[in-house]
């Protein structure tokens, strides 16, 4: 009798994982759409450049783009995630304070694999900020980042001077904690 509840456990366990892999498959549509470039079997919506030369020393790939241009003496990168609500609100005021600061190259680094998603939330919430993947935490791991998003780097001719792991609210209030860090 143990023999056969163990069995139909196991038969529980399989299909329950099989349902579950099938709706997955039948709610992702993973189709490319005009526009779009296919990478690593993602669809990947197309998205603005990023600057020359990695970051804090990481190469990493531009989520959706290519790369063009040199970055500036200070550079702001905005550490954020598809899944993250903080990261959906904090985006637009990094954008923004971006727009009001043309001396810093200002950046995002989607970190998670899902590159498609994370363009996708970009593509949503209205975001044009131009934004690395870092699909396997090479850059938060390599720079000593806490393992939270969303988290906010300064760096200052390519060393890092300042770490915020916390949501910034305003174009402002980000500007004075870039300031205060150089």
């Amino acid at each position: 009798m143990k023999r056969a509840i163990w069995v139909s456990i196991a038969a529980i366990i399989a299909v329950t994982v099989l349902v579950i892999a099938g709706a997955r498959a039948l709610l992702i549509d993973d189709t490319p759409q005009a526009g779009e470039e296919v990478v690593d079997k993602q669809t990947v919506a197309e998205r603005p450049d990023c600057p020359e030369g990695g970051l804090g020393g990481v190469e990493l790939a531009c989520l959706g783009g290519g790369v063009s241009g040199a970055q500036q003496d200070v550079v702001v990168a905005n550490v954020w995630a598809w899944w993250c609500e903080p990261c959906r609100a904090e985006l637009p005021v990094v954008e923004q304070f971006a727009a009001e600061h043309p001396e810093y190259t200002v950046v995002g680094v989607h970190a998670d694999r899902d590159g498609a998603r994370g363009a996708a939330l970009l593509d949503d919430i209205g975001v044009d900020l131009p934004s690395f993947a870092d699909e396997s935490g090479t850059f938060a791991g390599t720079l000593g980042l806490p393992p939270v998003v969303p988290v906010t780097v300064v760096f200052k001719g390519g060393e890092q001077v300042a770490v915020f792991a916390k949501e910034f609210t305003s174009a402002d209030e980000l500007a004075d904690a870039v300031a205060g860090a150089l």
